[in-house]
């Protein structure tokens, strides 16, 4: 992954590329052409966008056709399938008491559960309609990376696969299987954030981040790369996502002890404990561990009981460092698409670092890296297509033939070196950046020296 930055001053006016490599050699053009706004009509050419559109469209139907048949012994059916019965048939005092973590997003995706009673309001109708937000904004993100990406790279190709892994990903499957539809949802706003905020719309990004952060907390790793990416109306942005947030968690403050208590403790993973993160081997093992469905969970470890309520602070407040570290290795050229590198690594470290992680969790990283590598590579998306392969690998294959002690070092033996990878590629500073810096100190140390008798004539 070589950086795409360049430190030269950032032109105003539009810029035309004729060729895909246009932009690999001169990598500021990228951020330009996303903040150009003479462009939104070339991004809204219908005719281009017909088939992309069509098969996006596709592959959310079939998704949501084949996965969502049923939700037993999913978090779902523990935690949202009571409060949803009770919000769409009136009962508003038990959705709000009977408050779960996943309460502000419930609350976000009301409106589609209203929409059930298309179908007679049933529970399995429910469920699917409160589903389809996540589908429609998975469609959209596809729709959209094939227009940037043929604006950005106009002759690279490979456009319909960008839509294939963007709508339909194995790892999406996985998720609406496990009914985490939120998970595609919010993975799609905190895309859409950034690239409205490369695009210098400020007021649409305040409201796609607000909009993320209340359906999930996890969101806030984005706040960083969306500041990052504007270059005004910073504060004023912050201030708007944190109210729409806001709107949406505030009333189960108000709702009852129970429901305070379930928002107030979102950050606490109540001890459970997966194989697919860094923490295991500090696990304790002679436990016996059930899962949903009461049955024991052969050779599990039990979770430290110091981890439960540091993991998610922990990994929330790493946005607050890495963005301070790339804007100081980055500088004024911190606003280009090389900022989606940024948002990937704090996905990855968020699925590294979390005791509960799961094959979802991946879903935010898997499209924040299929974001950068559609804006800013002419190749196939090749990094994004081998990540999906080993989180489908470590997630589906191994847990059928390997023991939880290998299925962790089975994880952590490509996840790890990948955060790491990643973390180089996003903060170390670029070739030119470094020359320039040299250059700069050598002429400023020559500056210094005594100038010579005048009229001295240099000796032969």
């Amino acid at each position: 992954m070589t950086s795409l930055i360049t430190h030269e001053p950032r032109a105003r006016g539009g810029i035309r590329i004729n060729h895909p490599e246009t932009v690999a050699r001169e990598p500021g053009r990228g951020g330009q052409l996303l903040k150009d706004r003479g462009g939104a009509a070339d991004i809204c050419n219908m005719r281009r966008l017909v088939v992309p559109s069509l098969v996006a469209a596709l592959l959310s139907v079939a998704y949501g056709w084949a996965q969502l048949v049923g939700y037993v012994w999913t978090d779902y059916e523990a935690a949202n399938e009571v409060q949803f019965r009770a919000l769409v048939h009136g009962d508003f005092a038990t959705f709000f008491q009977m408050a779960s973590i996943e309460a502000p997003s419930m609350l976000l995706r009301a409106p589609f559960a209203f929409g059930s009673w298309i179908w007679g309001a049933s529970d399995m109708a429910i469920y699917r309609m409160v589903s389809v937000p996540g589908l429609l904004a998975g469609a959209v993100l596809a729709v959209v990376l094939f227009a940037l990406r043929e604006r950005l790279q106009p002759k690279a190709g490979w456009g319909l696969a960008v839509v294939l892994l963007a709508a339909g990903n194995p790892v999406t499957l996985r998720a609406l299987e496990l009914s985490h539809p939120e998970e595609l949802l919010g993975a799609a706003l905190c895309i859409g954030a950034v690239l409205a905020a490369l695009w210098q719309r400020p007021y649409l990004a305040a409201i796609l981040l607000g909009l993320a952060m209340a359906n999930k907390a996890w969101a806030v790793l984005a706040i960083g790369p969306v500041l990052l990416a504007l270059e005004q109306c910073r504060w004023r942005v912050l201030t708007i996502a944190g109210a729409i947030g806001a709107v949406f968690v505030l009333p189960f403050f108000f709702a009852g002890d129970g429901a305070r208590t379930a928002v107030m403790t979102a950050g606490n993973t109540y001890g459970v404990f997966q194989p697919w993160q860094i923490w295991w081997p500090l696990g304790e093992t002679g436990h016996v561990i059930r899962g949903m469905d009461g049955l024991a969970k052969a050779d599990f470890r039990a979770a430290p009981t110091w981890l439960a309520p540091l993991a998610h602070p922990l990994i929330a407040f790493l946005v607050v460092p890495a963005s301070l570290l790339w804007r100081r290795r980055r500088g004024v050229q911190a606003a280009t698409p090389d900022i989606f590198l940024l948002l990937a690594t704090l996905f990855l470290a968020r699925c590294v670092l979390d005791p509960a992680n799961n094959v979802y969790y991946h879903l935010p990283f898997v499209l924040t890296l299929l974001t950068w590598e559609a804006l800013q590579r002419a190749r196939p998306p090749i990094l994004t297509t081998v990540a999906v392969c080993l989180i489908w690998l470590t997630f589906q294959v191994a847990p059928g033939h390997l023991s939880p002690d290998a299925q962790w070092a089975v994880y952590v033996v490509w996840a790890v070196p990948a955060l790491v990878a990643l973390a180089y590629a996003t903060f170390r500073v670029p070739l030119p950046s470094v020359l320039t810096r040299v250059r700069e100190r050598v002429g400023a140390r020559l500056a210094k020296l005594p100038a010579g008798p005048a009229g001295a004539e240099p000796a032969s």
